[in-house]
């Protein structure tokens, strides 16, 4: 899948990317880790605290949630270059199992990245384990560039 808006970036460019533009991500610990990057795709990593945690000691949802959206937007950007004001318009989340306590790999796939509107698919899984813990599809609206 080539580019269609501008200059690809790899793990490095993406994990400054990330730092510089939403340093809030991280802002407390390094959590949420670009892993891979390439044509049509990117992988991420979080390494849960105490405060992505539920009670019964469980990944929570609006942590997977919130990996999920910043995969598919690391795919996006891996494919278009630093664009910071591409914004989420979906994101539909199931969450089919509990994750194991422990790091939640995620694996970001365009299924179509057009001038305007990116659609990718996210699967989560437990490190070590290849159950999917939840499944994502988001929509992602490109701003027009000059």
């Amino acid at each position: 899948m080539e580019s269609t808006l501008g200059t690809a970036l790899d793990v490095e460019g993406l994990t400054a990317f990330l730092e510089r533009e939403f340093p809030q991500v991280n802002a407390d610990g390094i959590a949420y880790t670009v892993t891979g990057a390439g044509p049509g795709y990117a992988t991420m990593r979080l390494d849960p605290a105490e405060k992505h945690l539920r009670p019964g000691g469980t990944v929570s949802g609006p942590t997977l949630f919130a990996l999920a959206d910043i995969a598919a937007y690391v795919a996006i950007l891996a494919q278009i270059g630093p664009v910071a004001l591409a914004v989420t318009t979906n994101l539909n989340i199931n969450f089919l199992r509990k994750p194991e306590l422990g790091p939640v790999n995620a694996t970001a796939k365009l299924l179509k990245l057009g001038k305007r509107l990116a659609v990718v698919d996210i699967s989560l899984t437990s490190a070590g384990n290849d159950e999917l813990v939840a499944h994502a599809t988001a929509t992602y609206s490109i701003p027009p560039r000059d």
